[in-house]
């Protein structure tokens, strides 16, 4: 009876055994791993994993992605738990590619970060991240079995800048490419600097390991990871002072990089050749470029390589995705439905990754389908919909301008105050209590931070607030969208800080109490800094003159977000966000990375909003 017992109970686990497959397991029974070392024509060899499908009844098309970040796991008879975009393309059937770019991991050759484009190939030694993409394809399709002479790129984040970057002087084999939250410019508006404002903890934390020295191939990464020794970090960076003692205390010479940014703290030639922009022409795959609206890393560079692709190669097939997910948020699992306390009420990634991404690839790699999406698929926050739209962004939007009044007053009538003396607001900024950028305690630049609530913020005395009216019916803002601002500082350089922010209904009931609570809650929608030495030329800084007034205007990114009726829209400006950006001294010095402890000075800031000086922010209205 027992082993009658047992038996039954067998199959009846039968199932529950086969659902909890093993990834790996499961992408082991349906590929064969190779390895190989692909020669570059300059002789350098990169190394490549390779994953074949062991049907052979047809054959498969390519897709690819070329990494900074390690393909391992190392050795053919070792097999990752994730392969491609997601599950669906090794359940499809691909040729699976993974490479470790030039100088990192198992490659031979040097790394460069950001290797700038080389336009002009004179010959075998003339070589960049595009020459690399298309050896590397052309190996590929000649020397790969089963293969159909397509093939296929995608990448996140830096693999998203190989992407972009394997897109221009294209491979005639390579048929479709994917940019996802890709790196397009360092200094602008990816990554490590805003307008010029360095991102400290992004740019710290990363460097502190990524940046360590790698003076042969490896399998295994040998540095640890930093450790600050506290979970705090608005401490930990005000601790450490003047940008100056971070390779003084703890990097010690050897993170190269870290040391290339604090030298060059204006736009140079060095920021310039790495800005990926002017190269994305003539673009012949089809393109659909990827970004989270909260992505806190590179949402400029989704934007940014979607509207370059668009402007400079107008024969392209180019399309945009927007998500509401932070930095590759759309690749996890069957999620996306919330971000921090924000709740999209709907398995956005899974979407993505099923009706999107897919459909695209099994298009353009395999010829199944119609090929019918649209230019832009962006979701709408606020209303939490999927918009499509055939251009981006949307022809039908019309410009209005949020002008802010006294009163903390944000209306769109322009002020018609004359009094010159009197028509400002003002506030002290102190760079030894700056204005945190969360209301958490992150050792890092939080991802939530993207749709913090600001109550806490608001209430400093160095925070500025202008809010409309309750409104009345659904208000729509898409695209990017300009602060325009008059103001004066009795420093000589400043920070400004514009943050769009959704202020929720009074009355809203309490959540579960692990929650916020839901009632006046003053969701962050889109914040960035300008350095105002800047406001001139990124190029060539230029001091403030003391307490005199002067206009700034910079572009803050896009946003497809609905302010719904009972809501209000609100603006927010200050001079700190830390640790999130660097502190200006707000004394006007060569280079804030040297500044000294006695450069730091307090501030008396002054925002006008008169007739002849307004101050606020042009939208885009959808009617």
């Amino acid at each position: 009876m027992r082993s009658a017992h047992n038996a039954l109970l067998f199959l009846l686990l039968v199932p529950t055994l086969a659902l909890a497959q093993k990834p790996e397991d499961e992408i082991k029974e349906r590929y064969t791993k190779y390895e190989y070392r692909i020669p570059m024509r300059d002789g350098v060899k990169l190394f490549t994993a390779v994953y074949v499908p062991k049907d052979q009844s047809q054959k498969f098309p390519i897709l690819m992605m070329r990494t900074p970040y390690s393909c391992a796991p190392y050795g053919i008879d070792r097999y990752p738990d994730h392969l491609g975009p997601s599950p669906y393309f090794w359940k499809e059937g691909y040729i699976l590619v993974n490479q470790d770019v030039r100088g990192r991991w198992m490659s031979e050759g040097e790394y460069v970060n950001m290797r700038p484009h080389n336009a002009a190939k004179n010959g075998p030694k003339d070589i960049d991240e595009a020459s690399d993409t298309f050896d590397t394809i052309e190996w590929l399709v000649q020397h790969v079995p089963n293969n159909n002479g397509r093939v296929g790129q995608w990448g996140i984040s830096y693999p998203g800048f190989y992407t972009a970057a394997g897109m221009i002087d294209a491979h005639p084999a390579l048929k479709a490419s994917s940019p996802q939250a890709p790196i397009n410019d360092w200094f602008m508006g990816d990554d490590w600097h805003h307008n010029g404002a360095l991102m400290l903890p992004h740019c710290f934390n990363f460097m502190a390991n990524f940046g360590k020295p790698r003076p042969e191939p490896e399998k295994k990464y040998s540095h640890m990871r930093f450790d600050h020794e506290t979970p705090d970090g608005y401490q930990f960076f005000l601790n450490l002072g003047p940008l100056a003692n971070a390779d003084k205390k703890y990097f010690k010479g050897q993170v190269a990089f870290w040391n290339e940014v604090t030298q060059h703290p204006n736009y140079d030639e060095f920021w310039q050749a790495r800005n990926l922009r002017p190269h994305l022409k003539n673009i012949r795959p089809a393109v659909m470029t990827v970004g989270g609206w909260f992505d806190a890393e590179n949402l400029f560079g989704a934007l940014e390589t979607y509207r370059n692709v668009e402007k400079n190669s107008p024969d392209c097939r180019n399309t945009l995705v927007m998500g509401p997910w932070n930095h590759g948020g759309w690749s996890r699992g069957d999620g996306g439905d919330h971000l921090g306390d924000v709740r999209f009420n709907a398995k956005t990634s899974k979407f993505f990754q099923e009706k999107i991404e897919l459909p695209f690839f099994e298009y353009h790699l395999k010829g199944k389908g119609d090929g019918k999406y649209p230019e832009a698929w962006v979701f709408e926050t606020g209303t939490n919909v999927w918009r499509q739209y055939d251009a981006w962004p949307p022809k039908n939007a019309k410009s209005k301008t949020l002008y802010f009044q006294e009163a903390g007053k944000l209306s769109e009538t322009p002020s018609a105050s004359a009094d010159e003396k009197h028509g400002f607001d003002e506030y002290i900024s102190d760079p030894a209590k700056p204005v945190p950028y969360y209301e958490r305690t992150a050792i890092g630049m939080a991802p939530e931070y993207m749709v913090g609530d600001q109550r806490q913020m608001g209430r400093r005395p160095d925070v500025l607030v202008y809010q409309t009216d309750v409104l009345t019916e659904d208000v729509t803002l898409v695209g990017p969208f300009q602060a325009k601002l008059h103001v004066s500082t009795s420093g000589t350089d400043s920070d400004w800080i514009v943050k769009l922010i959704d202020v929720y209904p009074d009355d809203l009931p309490e959540s579960d109490p692990r929650g916020p609570n839901w009632g006046a809650y003053q969701q962050l929608i889109r914040g960035d800094v300008f350095r105002g030495r800047f406001r001139k030329s990124f190029e060539k800084p230029e001091a403030f003159v003391p307490n005199e007034p002067t206009s700034i205007q910079f572009t803050m990114e896009d946003i497809c977000h609905t302010f719904r009726p009972g809501h209000r829209i609100m603006i927010q400006v200050q001079s700190t966000w830390f640790p999130l950006v660097d502190r200006n001294p707000q004394t006007f010095v060569e280079n804030i990375a040297f500044a000294n402890e006695s450069d730091f000075q307090k501030a008396t800031q002054r925002l006008y909003r008169t007739k002849t000086m307004p101050s606020g922010v042009q939208v885009l209205v959808m009617p």
